[in-house]
């Protein structure tokens, strides 16, 4: 058996091995035979052609519009504070946030008894001070009687001495008589002076009473101020915002107790880089008062208002960059302070320009032109905007030319390429950029069947969320024949459909 095992593998190898063989010669006379052959002619290739979209741009004025965001603000705020300080005794209904109330409206009230007393003790002292006055005034009108008095009783003194002088003139009266009459009128002139003394203070306590009822005039006046200083009215119509105040609670003099915003003064603060900040300055560098477009996203519906550029802020601010520029917003319905929204500002217009899809211009600035032989060649544009996907570049050099609208890796000068689509046409090309927006607004209204029509009016009624203003805008756009598409598909996300 160990025989026949043996002699069986023996065979078996002999057999692989001269088959092996046979498959080595046989490639080796099928390598001389291509060998001896010689080379073959080689198939005859084809040029590979590229399908590219195209498009015409023509010579034409753009606006371009620059798209940031900013946050809306109050250009009126009045931080309310307390006057004095106190208990808060009375807190009106309306003091809490997010209320409206109007301008005069009683808000709080401190507690005013101290207030009051002072007011009370002012009034008393200038009572006494008035009574003073009118008393100092009959001083002076007695005392004026007095001097008069004492001035005729002296004139008759001086008659009296002048008729004994004549009767010891004449022989008729004595040396005595003359010196009595003499001493009378002495007492008189000295009366007289004693009355011109009291009428000068009477004089002067008349000027005291009068500085004294001046000065409890003042006093009576500041604490009539301090009493309606417990008292804290609204400035104008506004918002109430942080609001601290509660009733009873313990208020210390210029606390803040709440803030007054009013939301029909708003305005939207933005920050441009400086080379779009000098885009909107005129030939004497003053801010250019260009229109702007904020749009604020609520519940997936944009609210849009507009306004006007307005200043600049004077400084830059530290660790910032570029310009912080304001505009005032004409109408806000829906706007609040503090809102963060996307702004769209419109610069002064570019003359002889083109806009061209973004991705047909590369990073050197070059773009694609298809020659009269269906061959690409580059061509440099100067770019001067970025416009959403597109770009806006200088015409010269393009204008009326065939660009490529979406450029490859594939594509370069020399390619040649083959136009594809409606925009092959220059016609269709430039009737399809005329009425751009058109077509873009045609195509994203849709017709809607009353049961759906029905179910998106009903949620935008029901929905709390939205501004009045807002509610009242998607209401008309749902009644009317046909829907813009993207409102109806932000109210289904919105209800979940």
């Amino acid at each position: 058996m160990r025989f026949l095992r043996r002699s069986l593998t023996g065979l078996f190898l002999v057999a692989l091995t001269l088959g092996l063989l046979g498959l080595a010669a046989t490639t080796v006379v099928e390598a001389v035979q291509a060998r001896l052959a010689g080379p073959g002619r080689p198939p005859a290739g084809r040029e590979r052609v590229f399908t590219v979209n195209v498009v015409f741009p023509e010579a034409q004025a753009l606006a371009p519009v620059l798209v940031t965001y900013g946050e809306v603000r109050s250009r009126r705020t009045l931080d309310l504070r307390a006057p004095t300080a106190g208990r808060v005794v009375e807190l009106a209904a309306a003091m809490e946030d997010g209320a409206a109330v109007r301008e005069g409206e009683l808000l709080l009230r401190i507690d005013p008894a101290d207030a009051r007393a002072a007011r009370d003790l002012a009034q008393a002292d200038l009572a006494r001070a008035e009574a003073d006055r009118r008393d100092a005034t009959r001083t002076l009108a007695l005392a004026r009687d007095e001097l008069d008095a004492a001035g005729a009783q002296a004139r008759l003194r001086v008659q009296a001495r002048d008729r004994q002088q004549s009767l010891a003139a004449r022989g008729a009266g004595s040396a005595a008589a003359v010196e009595t009459a003499e001493l009378a009128l002495a007492q008189a002139e000295g009366a007289v002076l004693a009355r011109r003394q009291s009428l000068a203070q009477a004089e002067a306590r008349i000027e005291q009473s009068e500085a004294l009822l001046a000065r409890q005039r003042i006093t009576l006046a500041e604490a009539e101020r301090r009493l309606a200083a417990t008292e804290v009215f609204a400035g104008f119509d506004g918002t109430l915002a942080d609001v601290t105040a509660v009733r009873g609670g313990i208020v210390t003099a210029n606390e803040r107790l709440a803030r007054l915003i009013d939301p029909a003064a708003l305005e939207v603060a933005f920050r441009l880089s400086t080379s779009q900040y000098a885009r909107l300055l005129d030939a004497t560098g003053a801010l250019i008062p260009a229109e702007v477009e904020v749009a604020l996203d609520v519940l997936g519906l944009a609210i849009v208002a507009r306004g006007r550029l307005t200043r600049v802020s004077g400084t830059v601010g530290e660790g910032q960059t570029g310009r912080l520029v304001y505009a005032a917003i004409d109408a806000a319905p829906g706007f609040r302070p503090g809102d963060f929204v996307a702004v769209r500002v419109t610069e002064p217009v570019l003359e002889a320009v083109a806009l061209l899809p973004a991705q047909a211009v590369d990073a050197t600035g070059e773009v694609l032109v298809v020659e009269a032989d269906d061959r690409l060649a580059a061509r440099a544009v100067t770019l001067l905007r970025h416009q959403g996907d597109g770009v806006i570049v200088a015409a010269a050099g393009i204008a009326g030319a065939t660009v490529v609208a979406e450029r490859t890796p594939a594509l370069g000068p020399g390619v040649r390429v083959r136009r594809a689509g409606p925009a092959a046409d220059p016609a269709v090309s430039a009737a399809t950029a005329t009425a751009a927006p058109a077509a873009a607004a045609a195509e994203g209204m849709i017709a809607l069947d009353p049961e759906r029509r029905a179910r998106l009016m009903g949620f935008v009624e029901a929905s709390a969320r939205l501004p009045a203003e807002v509610r009242e805008r998607l209401l008309a756009q749902l009644r009317e024949e046909r829907v813009p598409a993207q409102v109806v598909a932000r109210i289904e996300a919105q209800m979940g459909s």
